[in-house]
């Protein structure tokens, strides 16, 4: 239970809305209740009253009528108004969750999440926060209105009868304090066990949906889909289980309110109060007694779903409740763009190192290449300096300063990074263009447009300027053009310019290159090297490779193998002083 502490602490910014809900909730169990008492006590003095002509005449239909009328109203009413407060405030609930967790999400560094898939991961930021909405709208105001009515109702009948008050009271409370706890303990295997098996599921899609090609290149699509038929039949035997559950529990609230009812008929039909028979009274107490079913069934499934949601905050604290690996400092201005790594070891694991007693000086200004086979750490390299991770041993420097005593804005600005994949969100080209550069607030939209446009003109992508809608109007949308989820619309080589076009925005002193032109042909290579290369003139660059187009161009380039440098130089005087680096070059084939 414990748990859920962090995440109830949450509800108090949205307490208004939320005693908003829980009022209306308890207005509409009143109601209810008033209601169909209102209508045994009606009928019953009717038929009374319609014994004599004298009674017949002398009663008065009209004020419980309108009674009557004024109740079913007011319960239509406050019901519709109990929907709107409670799901406006879980929604409100939810977004300040999100918010929440991805604050907590955003300082953790990539050691933090290392071990967590990003199916995982997502099914916890998405289904797990969506699950602790049950614990306000099934769980925290089922329970407090169902006790706050049983005072309500104890105050009404003790108006006619103390005695009848207090065992209906001692009744519904203890129903209250035991039978939530019985449907806890039935429902807690079910509750863990449709969250797991749903997270499972949802893992097993998205790993299906993300490795299509792969599975049907090897002929492992049937394999896999067998798998997932395996997961869903796991969701839905959870599911049942816990229909069963529920099924159950209705049935045990149901019979509690009959013997209640049966309690109450006979304690009443000794006499209400004064009133000895008790006649229309009796009825009133009875059906009063057949209304309370509304307020006690919501408490069926509200201790049901509380084991999921103690799941579902267990697994998202397991993220945001870390302390962040990486911390930065408080230096905020970068005074040169040297890099020098002094000694570096690190691993992803303890016995198996990556890097071991690495040095690198990267001179302000200068260009750089990083050369070697896949696995010996150039990639980890580069995840060091950005630091995305921090090495076991050894001193990175910039500028003269640890790296770490940068706060991390500053560090993040002295950067650009054009990695090997370049992810492009499903939006316009105006929208994958924006997000390198930098946020001003109160800036109107379409500020950067003349800047954006002169970019994609630099980077070869004008025709991306002039494309038209699919409407008969035919009108020119340009950078409002939509380019699809990843960047489905575009090429290769366009996705790449469009990598390129972001470098060009940040304009940042240090440029760091991690395989640029991989799968590209070589024409399309030359030019992203073209334009890289002229995005770099007073710049500090370093570049990731393991092919040797353009490496004339490198002040310095460095061999790694097995996570230490191997050899360095010039791209002459490796090819005069190192075999290694001669056979490469022939096997890879003289630049044209």
């Amino acid at each position: 239970m414990k748990s859920l502490l962090p995440f109830i602490k949450l509800f108090k910014r949205q307490w208004f809305m939320m005693l908003i809900g829980l009022f209306l909730t308890c207005t509409t169990i009143i109601a209810g209740i008033g209601l169909l008492s209102l209508s045994g006590w009606f009928l019953s003095a009717t038929a009374i009253a319609g014994l004599t002509a004298a009674t017949a005449l002398a009663f008065n239909f009209f004020t419980p009528a309108g009674g009557v009328r004024f109740l079913s109203i007011a319960r239509t009413a406050s019901r519709y108004g109990e929907r709107l407060a409670t799901h406006e405030a879980t929604f409100k609930l939810l977004t300040e969750l999100r918010v929440w967790s991805w604050k907590k999400l955003f300082p953790l560094s990539a050691s933090n999440l290392q071990g967590l898939r990003q199916g995982d991961m997502l099914n916890r930021l998405v289904a797990d926060i969506d699950t602790l909405d049950h614990l306000y709208l099934r769980l925290l105001v089922p329970m407090s209105a169902s006790l706050l009515t049983v005072g309500a109702l104890y105050a009404f009948i003790a108006w006619f009868d103390a005695t009848l008050a207090i065992s209906l009271t001692v009744w519904l409370l203890a129903a209250w304090l035991i039978l939530p706890l019985v449907f806890y303990r039935l429902g807690r295997k079910p509750g863990e066990a449709v969250v797991d098996n749903k997270r499972r599921f949802r893992v097993l899609v998205l790993d299906v949906i993300q490795g299509q090609a792969e599975l049907t290149l090897f002929s492992a699509n049937a394999r896999y889909r067998e798998k997932l038929h395996q997961a869903e039949l796991a969701l839905f035997n959870s599911q049942a289980a816990m229909a069963h559950i529920t099924g159950l529990s209705q049935a045990l609230l149901i019979m509690v309110n009959g013997a209640a009812v049966v309690m109450m008929m006979y304690l009443a039909g000794q006499g209400v109060g004064e009133s000895v028979p008790p006649g229309p009274l009796m009825a009133m107490m009875v059906f009063a007694t057949m209304a309370t079913i509304e307020m006690m069934m919501p408490i069926a499934g509200a201790f049901q779903h509380l084991s999921g949601c103690v799941l579902a905050a267990k697994r998202i604290s397991e993220v945001t409740e870390q302390t962040a690996d990486i911390r930065f400092g408080d230096v905020g201005q970068l005074p040169q763009s040297e890099l020098i790594l002094n000694d570096i070891q690190f691993g992803y694991q303890a016995n198996s190192p990556v890097l071991s007693a690495l040095n690198l000086h990267i001179p302000q200004g200068s260009k750089v290449a990083l050369l070697g086979a896949t696995g010996c750490g150039k990639s980890s390299l580069l995840s060091l300096i950005t630091r995305e991770w921090q090495p076991q041993q050894g001193q990175i420097s910039l500028g003269g300063l640890d790296i770490a005593e940068y706060d991390e804005a500053t560090l993040r600005a002295s950067m650009t990074v054009v990695s090997q994949r370049i992810h492009l969100f499903a939006g316009t080209v105006r929208d994958n263009l924006s997000i390198a550069l930098p946020h001003v607030p109160g800036q109107k939209r379409r500020a950067n447009d003349e800047r954006l446009t002169e970019v994609l003109k630099q980077v070869g992508l004008e025709t991306l300027l002039t494309s038209k809608t699919v409407t008969d109007r035919g009108e020119e949308i340009g950078l409002d053009s939509w380019i699809g989820e990843g960047g489905r619309q575009l090429s290769g080589g366009e996705q790449r310019r469009i990598g390129v076009a972001r470098a060009l925005l940040r304009d940042a002193p240090i440029l760091l290159l991690d395989e640029p032109t991989e799968g590209l042909d070589k024409r399309t290579e030359r030019e992203i090297l073209r334009l890289l290369f002229a995005l770099a003139k007073g710049k500090t660059m370093l570049m990731i490779s393991h092919r040797l187009t353009a490496m004339a161009e490198m002040d310095c380039i460095h061999m790694m193998e097995n996570g230490k440098i191997k050899a360095s130089g010039s791209h002459q005087q490796l090819m005069s002083d190192n075999t290694d680096y001669q056979r490469l070059y022939q096997h890879l084939g003289k630049e044209a």
